[in-house]
């Protein structure tokens, strides 16, 4: 009887030091990726995502993955647990015919980023979903024809003008290639960097279009369309209830490349995880690194080794 006493006991107070042990340990940001269709290449797109969150030890990285078609087994079974994350990173993109998420998916993200949660609109996500109200308010500025909302441009000095429905075109980008990229005016996701800088293999999108509320651009850069030339968004935040939307075009991982040098530049792999702390509500403690790029040269890091997918 006694010894069981001293057992109940002794496991009471390992279980307890356990408990504090976890507590004061570091209390990671839990990251769900959510990808399974795109016309880009959504597979190594994740992996290289996990491949510049996970090392400094700071997130937790989960993937859902959709069926690609609503035919495939799954598909009605298929609902993320998005309350279980801090984090939401959406890649899906059904522009090349993919599928819609099912209804109780499209409510429950409505759901979760309404009530604080936060949303990182990965490249080509930002062209999805067309005719769902609510992702595109979230997202504010979309790939669409040039008929279906406000685009937003800027000025030489800084501000911003917006231009109504079927002014101008639809939304396109020129070549890709080393970007200018400029901030305008200070944020937290990029205390400490330089005002610009240049990204490599990256496209800059223009007249993108949507209902434009509550969108507050962090940087742009001009595109590269012959005869055209103006500056676009190609960072902004959205305020959707109480949830936070990051919005970039960052990170274009086409079919056939490998590593691509967009997703090895220093700076996008330096934002990438300050905009995933930014929405989490954390502190930015990612710092700004030493290779950062200039405005004279980019900075491309040695390709990571990414395992088979």
């Amino acid at each position: 009887m006694i010894r069981c006493l001293w057992l109940c006991i002794l496991a009471f107070f390992f279980t307890g030091c356990a408990h504090q042990s976890h507590m004061a340990g570091p209390n990671k940001i839990r990251v769900l990726i959510v990808d399974g269709f795109s016309n880009h290449d959504w597979r190594q797109t994740t992996a290289l995502i996990r491949d510049i969150l996970e090392p400094p030890g700071l997130f937790e990285v989960s993937v859902s993955t959709a069926p690609e078609k609503a035919t495939d087994p799954g598909w009605d079974m298929w609902r993320p647990k998005f309350t279980n994350y801090d984090v939401v990173i959406q890649t899906c993109n059904d522009i090349s015919h993919g599928p819609k998420w099912p209804e109780p998916v499209q409510e429950d993200f409505v759901d979760y980023v309404r009530n604080g949660g936060g949303v990182y609109i990965f490249h080509s996500a930002e062209n999805a979903f067309v005719g769902w109200k609510e992702y595109e308010h979230m997202v504010g500025l979309c790939w669409r024809k040039a008929d279906y909302g406000t685009a937003i441009s800027v000025n030489a000095d800084g501000s911003l003008e917006r231009i109504p429905p079927s002014v101008g075109s639809g939304t396109s980008h020129g070549q890709r290639g080393d970007v200018l990229v400029t901030r305008l005016g200070d944020d937290p996701i990029h205390a400490g960097m330089p005002r610009a800088w240049l990204s490599p293999d990256m496209e800059v999108y223009f007249y993108a279009r949507g209902p434009a509320e509550d969108v507050h651009v962090l940087a742009y850069a001009r595109d590269t369309k012959p005869g055209q030339g103006m500056l676009w968004p190609v960072e902004w935040t959205v305020d959707y209830g109480r949830g936070r939307v990051y919005v970039s075009t960052y990170g274009h991982v086409w079919r056939g490349d490998v590593n691509p040098p967009s997703m090895r530049c220093a700076a996008v792999q330096t934002i990438i995880p300050r905009a995933v702390q930014w929405l989490a509500h954390r502190p930015i403690t990612i710092p700004v690194p030493a290779d950062f790029p200039s405005t004279n040269a980019v900075s491309v890091r040695t390709p990571v080794v990414m395992p088979a997918y």
